[in-house]
């Protein structure tokens, strides 16, 4: 498997701490159950620090003490951000998912994950997307 580049434009400090200032709730897909997991480190850190967390995983009923969803479009409050720890092809049906809903702003795939295409349709619909970067240490970084 080839490594993907990302070659979307992504905003700078400025535009990320904006994304933080204006998002108050996000969708975590790939929310392990399991504290050692990034996915909930980094989770518990958003829920930490005020925000909203709605996690997506297919198992458990309860993470964090938030209700579970098995998909984005189950979740019935607005959700601004959509947080995604899973493979980068998964992004290419998630961005559907995301478009359908219709309330998110944000489109953030984690540390390590690209996927131009699907963050190039967010953007083709007015999305803000990210990718490559980690929530918690941009947040510790732009916001602390």
């Amino acid at each position: 498997m080839e490594c993907d580049i990302s070659n979307i434009s992504m905003p700078g400090d400025a535009g990320i701490k904006d994304i933080f200032s204006m998002c108050k709730s996000i969708a975590i897909i790939g929310l392990s159950p399991d504290p050692t997991k990034d996915s909930h480190k980094v989770a518990r850190y958003l829920q930490e620090c005020g925000f909203k967390i709605y996690p997506i995983y297919p198992k458990e009923e309860m993470i964090l003490g938030e209700t579970v969803y098995r998909t984005l479009l189950e979740i019935p409050e607005r959700v601004d951000m959509v947080n995604m720890f899973r493979k980068p092809e998964i992004a290419d049906s998630l961005i559907e998912e995301v478009l359908k809903k219709g309330d998110v702003k944000v489109f953030w795939l984690q540390l390590g994950i690209v996927n131009n295409q699907a963050c190039a349709k967010a953007h083709e619909n007015g999305l803000i997307a990210v990718q490559n970067r980690c929530t918690k240490v941009e947040y510790e970084r732009l916001m602390k």
